[in-house]
């Protein structure tokens, strides 16, 4: 078995939030139709969603699920519930409008969940920060 450590957990989540915070951005951008208000939500949700991340990642780690699609879309859907209401609350707070932290909540959903799913098969394939036990 395999043993992860704390910077393979860290490396993921850095990785992961470049990709969701430029999806967020151009998803509040498109939404809001205020390109400020979609840099804005990205780069609240920058310290948020690393924080969660990382949490998200320790308790995957472990809850053991062997490695797997089954395991990777679990892990997908699992994320997208928490990062989808970080966004919703995010996106109210700072557009001032509950509706448009729910359409932009709600258009993430699709989005996160297709570019978690193949960040997740990536990481599959790299090695850092893997041992041997």
């Amino acid at each position: 078995m395999k043993d992860s450590s704390h910077k393979r957990h860290i490396a993921k989540a850095i990785t992961w939030r470049l990709v969701g915070t430029l999806d967020t951005m151009l998803l509040s951008w498109i939404i809001s139709g205020d390109p400020y208000i979609g840099l804005k939500i990205g780069i609240a949700e920058v310290a948020t969603k690393l924080i969660l991340y990382y949490i998200h990642e320790r308790f995957w780690f472990k809850w053991y699920i062997p490695n797997s699609n089954k395991r990777h879309l679990l892990k997908s859907f699992s994320w997208r519930f928490v990062g989808s209401i970080d966004t919703f609350l995010l996106a109210w707070f700072i557009s001032g409008n509950p509706m448009t932290g729910m359409k932009i909540s709600v258009a993430e959903v699709l989005t996160k969940l297709v570019l978690y799913y193949f960040h997740e098969r990536i990481w599959h394939n790299f090695k850092f920060g893997l041992e041997k036990k």
